[in-house]
């Protein structure tokens, strides 16, 4: 039994795209904080240089040893707004350089962390932290930032939906040369979470331990040949295959998420279960909709297969790993997967269709190119729909949207490596600036009081 199993794996790793997306340093700066931001900073680097120095050297023994690929090895910190906002600083795209250059030092690919929480209101470090952001991703190559600005029991902060709309808009403008890459390293949540391996949107809780290794797990493609063994069956077996699979792929995580954690010396935090797509043939979230009778992805039924998809993995992972966090579920970033990629330039997906799938997927709007006149009180409207949908639901959503400056609607919009092409998608031509210039808070809806 044993080495069907390990035969199984090996074919899984070779054949249909398995892999460990991403091993992620949480790393807290909490004492980090000082009132000369100079001094803070040093700190930082300090820190992160030190905890993080053996990350990729213990992931690239680990691919070598286990035979299994490990993409990413990346890094998340404190919320930059909490530490700096101890500081006379008021500009913070220096911190975003710190963690740059310790990011550079180490290895990693990806940093995550110049966030803020603003589902209730702006500190002084908050917004100072907002107006750095446009400036921040345009001058730096691996940060990534993320602003929390709605949950479930605080409501939706519609002046930083606001704020958020102008600065993505910025953000595309400082990286035009890029087509607007700086807004792929930038995500706004609604209900987003201490504990996410995952990039654009991580970041180290301040209720984690001082310094945790997580992991984030792929394998759609694992996932698709199994269903090809059950074609036309019934959803119940549809789903334990799916649930089944997911087991085997969580189990995998769990086994390098601990050998990472006893060979640095540092707590196991989570494995994430979310199916990680990428712009590679046989490795598409929209594919095993498919795969599932339709057509193609985002056709009617595609909410369904979805939800029946997202539920299946869940289970199979929780079955698998005592410590399942992050967001765990199935990613559908549209530049991201292939399968995403060809249903938008065939028509069969839009933007409407995709804000109706995010009520069950595992974040929302992601990687989603718009035209590049496309205004800051729509990108506002559109973060709104999505806040709303995860605060309704008790679930997080975001947005990764990309106004990528000089497009139109069927362009493509080349990102490169991981984060893939994106196809430029229509959004609504009417518009919403007196619903978004209100601003204030919508209320936290009323099933959020638990207490």
């Amino acid at each position: 039994m044993e080495i069907t199993n390990i035969v199984e794996t090996v074919r899984m790793i070779e054949e249909e795209n398995l892999d460990i997306r991403t091993i992620t340093m949480g790393i807290s700066l909490l004492d980090c904080i000082d009132a000369d931001g100079e001094k803070a900073r040093q700190k930082i680097y300090d820190k992160i240089t030190t905890k993080a120095k053996n990350l990729v050297k213990v992931g690239e023994e680990i691919e070598m040893e286990y035979g299994v690929p490990i993409i990413n090895k990346r890094i998340s910190v404190t919320p930059i707004s909490l530490i700096a906002g101890a500081s006379s600083d008021s500009d913070y795209v220096a911190y975003a350089k710190t963690l740059d250059a310790a990011a550079k030092e180490v290895g990693v690919n990806f940093i995550g962390g110049f966030s803020a929480l603003v589902e209730k209101g702006y500190h002084k470090g908050d917004e100072i932290l907002l107006r750095s952001i446009p400036r921040a991703l345009a001058e730096t190559e691996r940060v990534c930032s993320s602003v929390n600005i709605g949950s479930t029991k605080a409501g939706i902060n519609m002046d930083a939906v606001r704020d958020m709309g102008e600065i993505i808009k910025e953000t595309a403008e400082l990286t035009e040369d890029t087509q607007g890459l700086g807004c792929a390293k930038l995500v706004v949540f609604a209900n987003s979470v201490d504990d996410n391996p995952f990039m654009a949107g991580a970041y180290h809780g301040v209720g984690e331990a001082d310094c945790v290794v997580s992991v984030g797990i792929s394998g759609p493609g694992v996932v698709k040949k199994a269903l090809e063994k059950v074609k036309g069956e019934p959803f119940d077996i549809l789903a334990e295959t799916v649930k089944k699979t997911a087991f085997k792929i969580t189990r995998m995580g769990q086994l390098v998420g601990q050998v990472v954690s006893e060979r640095l010396n540092v707590p196991f935090g989570i494995v994430d279960l979310s199916l990680a797509p990428t712009p590679a043939i046989g490795d598409s979230v929209g594919r095993i909709l498919e795969e599932m009778g339709l057509e193609r992805v985002g056709t009617h039924g595609t909410t369904a297969a979805l939800a029946l998809l997202n539920d299946a993995v869940k289970k199979g992972g929780v079955m698998a790993c005592g410590h399942v966090g992050g967001l765990s579920g199935a990613f559908i970033p549209v530049s991201e997967d292939e399968g995403m990629i060809e249903a938008v330039e065939i028509g069969a997906l839009n933007i409407e269709k995709l804000e109706a799938m995010t009520a069950i997927c595992s974040v929302g709007l992601d990687m989603v190119a718009v035209p590049g006149e496309t205004s800051a009180t729509t990108i506002s409207a559109i973060i709104a729909d999505e806040a709303a949908i995860g605060v309704s639901n008790h679930k997080t959503t975001a947005v990764r949207i990309i106004p990528a400056p000089g497009t139109k609607v069927g362009d493509r919009v080349e990102l490169g490596g991981l984060l893939g092409t994106a196809p430029v998608m229509a959004v609504n031509p009417f518009g919403s600036e007196d619903f978004i210039q209100r601003g204030g808070r919508i209320p936290a809806p009323l099933h959020s009081f638990k207490n």
